[in-house]
């Protein structure tokens, strides 16, 4: 009886590491299914891009071969993109997009920051109702506005100028909610502490508060870049001179005019693309932290 006691113990134990053994071999082999499955998944979207920036590096020649040439060294060159910048006029389209751009990003990231701490921090009256009605614009689409928007912008005498495609989008609703979003996080007793001491509210403002919402600025800062950047309806509306298109626009007409140019286009839109992929990899760690902190709290 002694023995079977004792066996019975040892039994149980070796099936339960067999079953742990088991598990833990299944658990490998579905990370490995997932992981092969998102590289191929991965792999499939960048084939565009990949095919894109080596047309932009080859003569016309081999990028209409049939089947596609994928890399051709021997030929890579930036002819295409020399022609594009300077015989184009892609040189003062970029100048025009980035300007348009940097000053956009700039300012919804000084009226969203000011905004969301004011929503975040101060108790004032009607503070929930006009968050309300600012949270209501995210529901309107642009078609239904542009027209009046238009209309104001003429009234301003801002119609076929840069500050007209500037001026609409300096204050936005998601940015606000945003940041306030990302403030509500910051501890009050941090901010009482500071007040306590004598700090002013702009101190707080701008070196105890900013300096917390480093990974949302960064998050935001990205979202403004590329909306900006990429914004082709509104700056088709606004502008009429070519002096002050903007990249969009220019690969619009480009495409149209340059329509079998197919390596010219190829550069034209990796002029485009490159500038993004940059501002995305230098804030890529603070976008992710802000996208991952950046909550929906009450």
């Amino acid at each position: 009886m002694a023995e079977l006691s004792t066996v019975a113990p040892v039994a149980s134990v070796s099936r339960h590491a067999r079953i742990r053994k088991r598990q833990g071999l299944g658990q490998i082999v579905i990370t490995a299914v997932g992981f092969v499955i998102l590289t191929l998944g991965a792999v499939w979207m960048l084939l565009p891009l990949v095919w894109m920036l080596s047309a932009s590096l080859m003569p016309l020649s081999e990028v209409i071969k049939v089947p596609p040439v994928w890399f051709a060294p021997a030929k890579y060159s930036l002819a295409n993109y020399q022609e594009v910048w300077g015989r184009v006029g892609f040189a003062r389209f970029f100048l025009n997009s980035a300007f348009v751009a940097v000053v956009i990003t700039s300012g919804q990231l000084l009226t969203s920051c000011m905004a969301g701490f004011a929503f975040a921090r101060y108790d004032f009256p009607g503070r929930t109702l006009i968050f309300i009605i600012i949270l209501s614009t995210m529901m309107i689409p642009f078609q239904v506005i542009m027209i009046p928007l238009f209309i104001m912008m003429a009234r301003l005498h801002l119609v076929n100028t840069i500050w007209g495609l500037i001026v609409p989008s300096l204050v936005t609703a998601f940015g606000i909610f945003m940041m306030r979003q990302f403030m509500l996080g910051v501890p009050r007793a941090l901010l009482e502490a500071a007040r306590i001491d004598g700090a002013s509210e702009p101190y707080i403002f701008a070196r105890i508060m900013l300096p917390l919402c480093k990974p949302a600025l960064a998050a935001l800062a990205i979202f403004s870049f590329l909306g900006s950047w990429d914004n082709f309806l509104w700056p088709l509306i606004i502008i009429n001179s070519k002096e002050f298109w903007t990249l969009p626009i220019a690969m619009s007409r480009f495409t149209e005019q340059y329509i079998s140019q197919t390596h010219l286009q190829m550069a034209g839109a990796s002029i485009m693309f490159l500038p993004v992929l940059i501002v995305f990899l230098l804030m890529q760690r603070n976008f992710i932290e802000g996208i991952t902190l950046t909550g929906i709290k009450g």
